[in-house]
């Protein structure tokens, strides 16, 4: 919360006209004493995340990354992918290509360090995201864009704990995503009750609703289920309707669907770590760095979370998920 003023701040002194995501000047040239703003002209800035196909979370990271391109007037590419390899090999084409700046988040830190050590080794500023806090400083980025998973994670916990959740399922949905992991720790910590981990595969939703389904059958003191993703979160709500079970549903990050089911009553809350701004923030920062050399975060992370979206203002949060800004 500490470094909510700073990037409330830069975003006010760096509005500026731009043009398309692809590139080009903008359409007004800042004055003089706003060069730090000013589009760098042939800017070119990668983002290489670790999503998988059909991930709507992800879609708005790219939403975000892609409109502070249009902005500044600079040159953003997106790619994913979830297997740590090959999303090595998407940093190592960026180098060779000579871009400007990577962003990039690293679900598995230990498989991306060379290819991020190749990356600073050749002058190119790196902003991380999402996942990976805890190496980013070690691997020679400027700074992190994301919320502490730990404080996330107990921060939903305390609130399943107000809700009388005793006994607590928590889906994780991406093998070996450390971040995922932080989370049903932070909830074990404050929840005061038992914590399980259900492991599942995002890719197959069908089976997330079969498995969840299963584990409530089987056990009855399962009262509370936390999901880690928007589209395993409808899998999990599914999955206690097909149970007959009573358990309560919470989940991190939003979706259309996940909105209107808190709308309904289906889910407690939605833990928010307002994604659209680990696309959109890093672009400004490595914009400012390409022309300023500024850096933010003072070797500390830039926090976009956690909120919390409930019953009170998933109306209002509704209209900004249609438009792919939440």
């Amino acid at each position: 919360m500490r470094r909510t003023p700073i990037v409330l701040a830069l975003l006010g002194a760096l509005a500026v006209t731009g043009c398309s995501s692809s590139g080009g000047q903008s359409a007004q040239s800042a004055p003089a004493a706003s060069s730090a703003a000013a589009p760098a002209a042939s800017a070119s800035f990668a983002v290489i995340t670790h999503a998988g196909a059909g991930d709507s979370f992800w879609d708005v990271v790219k939403n975000g990354a892609e409109a502070a391109g249009k902005q500044y007037g600079v040159k953003v590419t997106y790619q994913g992918d979830g297997d740590p390899a090959k999303q090595s090999q998407l940093i190592d084409q960026a180098v060779s290509e000579k871009v400007d700046g990577i962003v990039v988040s690293m679900a598995n830190p230990d498989a991306l360090k060379e290819a991020i050590g190749k990356a600073v080794a050749a002058k190119i500023p790196v902003v991380t995201i999402n996942s990976g806090a805890d190496s980013s400083k070690a691997f020679g980025a400027i700074t992190h864009v994301g919320q502490s998973e730990d404080v996330a994670g107990r921060g939903a916990g305390e609130q399943l704990k107000a809700a009388g959740v005793t006994k607590l399922l928590c889906v994780i949905h991406e093998a070996g995503n450390v971040g995922l992991d932080q989370r049903c720790k932070g909830a074990e910590q404050t929840l005061g009750g038992t914590v399980e981990r259900l492991q599942v595969d995002v890719s197959n939703l069908a089976d997330v609703t079969s498995k969840v389904t299963a584990k409530l059958q089987s056990d009855k003191q399962v009262n509370g289920v936390l999901a880690l993703n928007p589209a395993v979160a409808i899998a999990a709500r599914d999955a206690i309707k097909d149970s007959g079970s009573q358990a309560k549903l919470a989940t991190f990050d939003l979706s259309g669907d996940v909105v209107s089911a808190i709308k309904d009553g289906e889910i407690l809350f939605a833990v928010d770590q307002q994604q659209y701004l680990q696309g959109y923030l890093p672009i400004t920062f490595l914009n400012l760095y390409k022309n300023n050399l500024n850096t933010v975060g003072g070797g500390l992370p830039v926090n976009t979370g956690p909120g919390f979206v409930t019953k009170d203002n998933a109306e209002q949060v509704a209209k900004l998920a249609e438009a792919g800004t939440r």
